[in-house]
């Protein structure tokens, strides 16, 4: 491996981008950044700020002053907005249905994308969290406009039925069929809306396709590395 390591890996919602690249970083102790957890961040920031989402000039002046701190450590990775530790916060289905909207603002792209290539820049320094061993970045176009030279590039996919199964355990539980009906909007038309502006369904040159459709967390994790290895 390269002495410095960036990691980049996209992929559609239910992919099991989050939870693969945090155990990714882990087995490499490198650092973690969840980029879709900043758009979360942002539309959490402006909801509690009470700002429109449809008033896209406001929500963008409102970002680029957003007091965030990303914690990039894998085994505990926080979002911290104002002092207040918004973890578990932007997780709730209130913000996964509005994030769309913030996440199409394409002036808020560009402020958040900015602090996105300084988060990995800065992991290349001997003080940060990985010592300058390097980054894992997930999220929406981090493999084609955040960290288009990154080591690795990697598109992390999987079939409709398995994105929908995955995110209807994770959040109500279970994957029977009223579950995944009830988890269809979140996965699939975040998907549509995202994908008017940012490219992440199919792999730009020079990105590997993992497609974890018929693997579990542990084999996807392990062909993750495998590229990397492989790669770097």
């Amino acid at each position: 491996m390269t002495q410095h390591l960036v990691v980049a890996i996209d992929g559609p919602s239910g992919s099991g981008k989050s939870t693969v690249s945090r155990r990714v970083a882990q087995a490499l102790g490198l650092a973690y950044l969840d980029t879709g957890a900043m758009y979360r961040a942002a539309t959490w920031w402006a909801l509690r700020s009470g700002v429109p989402l449809t008033d896209q000039d406001a929500v963008a002046t409102l970002v680029r002053d957003m007091p965030l701190v990303m914690g990039v450590d894998p085994t505990s990775p926080t979002v911290v907005v104002d002092g207040i530790d918004i973890n578990e916060a932007i997780r709730e289905t209130s913000i996964s249905a509005a994030v769309s909207a913030v996440a199409t603002n394409l002036e808020v792209r560009a402020e958040l994308g900015r602090r996105q290539r300084a988060e990995i820049a800065a992991q290349a320094v001997s003080s940060s969290f990985s010592g300058g061993k390097g980054i894992v970045a997930e999220g929406r176009d981090i493999t084609t406009v955040i960290a288009p030279d990154a080591d690795v590039r990697l598109l992390l996919t999987a079939s409709e039925d398995a994105r929908l199964a995955r995110r209807a355990r994770e959040v109500h539980g279970s994957a029977d069929a009223d579950a995944v009906e009830a988890t269809k909007d979140q996965v699939l038309r975040r998907d549509a809306d995202d994908s008017t502006v940012a490219s992440f369904t199919v792999a730009a040159d020079g990105v590997v396709t993992v497609d974890s459709s018929e693997w579990d967390l542990d084999q996807t994790v392990q062909a993750v590395l495998d590229v990397i290895e492989q790669r770097a």
